[in-house]
């Protein structure tokens, strides 16, 4: 088929070339009928040019759109500048993306990529790396995907508001009337529908229409209340598609930023209200006593609902309260179908998002003129159904729902016994969305562009200064109006003052009692009590990594995985693309893939000599293990310390942790690499140089 085989495939309809792109691709029919009517038929592919998904297609299909990683070059591997400094990195590396725009994917994809299996089956849409139905549950996990539908949904429904505010407030007045004449006219004419659906047709086929109907304006800048400009929340519009507008140094981060403080706001609001935090009934203090001493129970948070009721006079509720276990078991208990139906919902969000713009290398036309094709039949229809008519129908619906269960139950036993797992077929990304990927699913297809081409792509840079609080540069692209009107209706002075550097602005809130509550207060004393726990702590941290090396000498397993986790200050961690500073069974080494065979493989060495003069072209490295890429059944992250131990480990001595990946193998055989400090970039090499097709779990 034209979508799998990799070939060009020229459509008269949309103009779109290679795989994904012929006729049969713009009906929102499934691609393939095999996971009902063969569940258990296995498509095993060894390697990327063997087309097993969409994705693996589109990364080995000549693009004719080139960036640096998908030219050609006669090296082993080429290095991209994996440990060079942004500006020295060429650009584009990826044809049709910038490379901002390519790292703000793969640091979010490695976010939330943890744990992933290899799948044989057919995959829902062509394309690999769902979500599994029974993914494993973590409150890291939990966190990771409410961040997502803070940096997706929330502030896509934000942008929306604030676009709505704009034509309400007829500020901007010229096309605020054109809104308002048009959809009166269509009010006395009865043609609300059509004008309502061919006004959505044109958005979606038409793309430059968005912005002439809807034009841009950096969110943090624009009221949602008046409509009118704004100081952002920041004091400085240091970005452009922030609801804070807070500098950035890299595109993306200050949103990312903003999720992360998202998630740790409502669990610090809650952890206020399980202690019985109420600072408006705190009595007033000269600053002596246990009021000046005592550190906040929200920072502490070990123990602290209990604490709360001894202090009430109550007895431990850990011991006494019957509810206690009942009702956290059943909190705990619906937390993964909460967190899968978060990811589901955010998964179809991002599919509708690239449906809209496309990122190469997916077609750029066909997933648009498929969601215009289905949107079309509602134009024509509401033409000639009048009101009357509409609402006949959707009254006998609501009765047929209510009264009609008889009929409903047996109609779907028929189905289910007729047609198993029929609604996998139905679901909206085998069909409708069939083809478009998540974010998660286009990171690994840019990955897979960088592997099929044997120049895997540099990961994100890293930057530790802290981002310039000054104006971020405003163009036209990111500020204009329809017409003649000035952006906003605003005054060049007016937008000047809005975007430049205010450091009150962030700390404004909406009274006294939500400074009191939000703010967290130690007093002298107490920031000295917890400074001397951070001490302590350092110097038991300390202690423990010594005694992991004696243990380690001993045989201790779990001590020899710990081993070099904590990196030495002013450690050279630079490693990659091939060779990566690890460790295997607390040994110094190095994780190495070759591709000079036909089917690529990964291997530990503990030759010091890598560090020198790497391993390609070298026959003389005897390598503790070797694995195929091809026979790497399941790819897992691993935390050097447990999750506590970690957090401690930061907090106490203010270093990163090296974590580590276990890979397993189609044999079942499991190597577990620890201390590794660019374990990310392992795990996405690994996870998109194969033929595999893979599901998230």
């Amino acid at each position: 088929m034209a979508s799998t085989e990799g070939e060009k495939a020229e459509n008269p309809a949309t103009g779109d070339s290679g795989p994904g792109t012929s006729l049969k691709d713009i009906l929102p029919i499934p691609h393939d009928t095999s996971p009902v009517t063969e569940p258990g038929k296995k498509e095993i592919a060894q390697t990327l040019q063997d087309d097993p998904s969409l994705s693996h297609a589109l990364a080995t299909d000549d693009h004719d759109e080139k960036g640096i990683a998908q030219l050609g070059h006669e090296k082993e591997v080429r290095d991209l500048g994996w440990n060079e400094k942004k500006q020295n990195i060429a650009a584009p590396l990826v044809g049709g993306i910038s490379n901002e725009e390519l790292w703000l994917l793969v640091r979010r994809f490695n976010k939330q990529m943890y744990h992933v299996k290899a799948y044989p089956y057919a995959v829902p849409g062509n394309l690999d790396l769902n979500i599994a139905d029974d993914e494993e549950f973590s409150p890291d996990k939990l966190r990771a995907n409410i961040e997502r539908l803070y940096m997706t949904v929330i502030v896509g429904v934000l942008g929306v508001i604030k676009h709505i505010a704009r034509l309400r407030s007829w500020r901007e007045t010229k096309r605020t009337a054109w809104f308002c004449g048009v959809y009166f006219v269509a009010w006395a004419f009865d043609l609300i529908v059509p004008l309502l659906s061919a006004t959505l047709i044109a958005l979606i086929a038409y793309p430059p229409s968005r912005e002439f109907l809807f034009p841009p304006a950096p969110l943090a800048l624009v009221d949602a209340k008046s409509g009118g400009v704004q100081k952002p929340k920041s004091g400085v519009l240091g970005s452009h598609d922030s609801a804070t507008g807070a500098p950035e140094n890299h595109k993306g981060e200050a949103v990312e930023q903003e999720a992360s403080n998202f998630v740790s706001s409502i669990a610090s609001v809650a952890l206020s209200s399980a202690t019985g935090k109420h600072p408006q009934g705190d009595p007033d203090s000269s600053g002596e006593g246990a009021q000046e001493v005592a550190p906040d129970p929200t920072a502490m948070a070990v123990g602290a609902a209990d604490a709360k009721d001894a202090a009430e006079g109550q007895k431990a509720s850990s011991k006494h309260d019957k509810t206690k276990v009942p009702v956290e078991t059943a909190m705990w208990t619906k937390m993964r179908p909460i967190m899968h139906g978060i990811a589901d919902f955010t998964d179809t969000w991002e599919r509708f998002a690239n449906a809209l713009s496309p990122t190469p290398p997916f077609p750029r036309d066909t997933y648009r003129l498929r969601l215009a094709a289905v949107v079309m039949p509602l134009f024509g229809i509401s033409l000639f159904v009048t009101s009357y008519m509409f609402m006949k129908g959707v009254t006998f619906g609501i009765g047929f729902g209510f009264f009609g269960d008889p009929v409903i139950s047996r109609g779907l036993n028929w189905l289910n016994r007729t047609i198993p797992n029929w609604q996998k077929l139905l679901e909206l990304r085998n069909t409708l969305l069939k083809g478009v990927p998540t974010n998660a699913q286009l990171t690994i297809t840019l990955l897979r562009v960088g592997e099929a081409n044997k120049a895997p792509l540099p990961p994100p840079p890293r930057i530790d200064q802290p981002p310039p609080e000054k104006p971020a540069q405003v163009t036209d692209k990111d500020l204009r109006a329809t017409g003649a009107e000035p952006p906003l209706n605003a005054t060049d002075a007016e937008l000047d003052a809005a975007m430049e550097h205010d450091p009150t602005v962030a700390h404004e809130t909406d009274g006294a009692d939500i400074n009191a509550a939000k703010t967290s207060k130690h007093g002298k004393h107490g920031s000295k009590i917890l400074g001397l726990f951070k001490g302590t702590t350092k110097g038991a941290v300390k202690t423990a990594i010594g005694t992991d090396s004696v243990r380690a000498k001993i045989g201790s397993h779990h001590a020899k995985d710990r081993l070099g986790v904590v990196p030495r200050p002013g450690s050279d961690l630079t490693s990659g693309p091939v060779e990566f500073k690890a460790r295997f069974n607390g040994k110094k080494g190095h994780a190495y893939i070759s591709t000079a065979a036909t089917i690529p493989a990964v291997a530990f060495s503990t030759d010091s000599t890598i560090e020198k003069i790497g391993t390609q072209e070298r026959e003389d490295l005897h390598p503790l293990w070797t694995i195929a890429v091809a026979d790497i059944a399941e790819l897992k992250k691993i935390g050097g310390y447990g999750w506590k131990a970690k957090l401690v480990v930061g907090w106490s001595m203010e270093r990163e942790v090296a974590d580590g990946l276990e890979i397993k193998t189609v044999t079942g055989e499991s190597y577990k690499i620890t201390a590794c400090p660019l374990r990310d970039e392992l795990f996405n090499r690994l996870v998109a140089m194969g033929g595999q097709k893979w599901e998230a779990w």
